[in-house]
């Protein structure tokens, strides 16, 4: 099995000065946001990683070809994400004295602000990160009169309530992933 390089990945956009604001609450907490770069795709193919870590449990499959899946498919979604949301923010977020915690990608866009992804390492899930996040996002959006878009994960039925408990709602999708829009009039 071919493992995709990191060096080989396509390199994230420049970093585009002010977009990168960290809710209030959360830079209290020692959280902070920045662009990510090149520098950082080996902790991201690690938190990818952790993200289908349940998933990939039962797979009969020594860890060694796990991983190189892993790593293959995190190549396919980096490439997906700079392909189809290139101008999107990338975003790492960072606790102060721990490095690297999670990544936030954000396209700022109308009609709608579109939530790429985002991922915490399992440590930190259900800490209130992701929700101080995405309302964030949400405020801004709303201040322009625009609402957010995502997709999530049928079989993640922790992010769909978060996303629920922010407003979002039901918007289509099929296969293994399910559409969600935010109006700033309904949330």
């Amino acid at each position: 099995m071919t493992v995709a390089s990191p060096a080989r990945l396509e390199p994230f956009p420049p970093e585009r000065p002010g977009r990168m604001r960290i809710p209030e609450a959360l830079a209290d907490r020692g959280f902070s946001l920045r662009a990510l770069h090149d520098g950082d795709l080996p902790w991201l193919h690690d938190l990818y990683a952790s993200t289908r870590a349940e998933e990939m449990a039962p797979v009969p499959w020594p860890d060694a070809t796990k991983r190189a899946f892993l790593d293959q498919q995190f190549a396919l979604q980096h490439r997906h994400y700079l392909g189809h949301y290139g101008d999107a923010d990338f975003m790492a977020l960072e606790r102060d004295g721990h490095g690297p915690v999670g990544r936030y990608y954000l396209l700022r866009a109308a009609p709608d602000h579109v939530l790429v992804d985002i991922s915490l390492f399992p440590a930190l899930r259900g800490n209130g990160l992701g929700h101080a996040l995405i309302g964030h996002s949400q405020r801004e959006a709303g201040a322009l009169g625009r609402g957010m878009r995502l997709h999530v994960l049928q079989a993640n039925p922790g992010a769909r309530r978060l996303y629920e408990r922010l407003g979002f709602m039901a918007d289509g999708g099929s296969g293994a992933h399910l559409a969600m829009r935010w109006s700033p009039v309904s949330g």
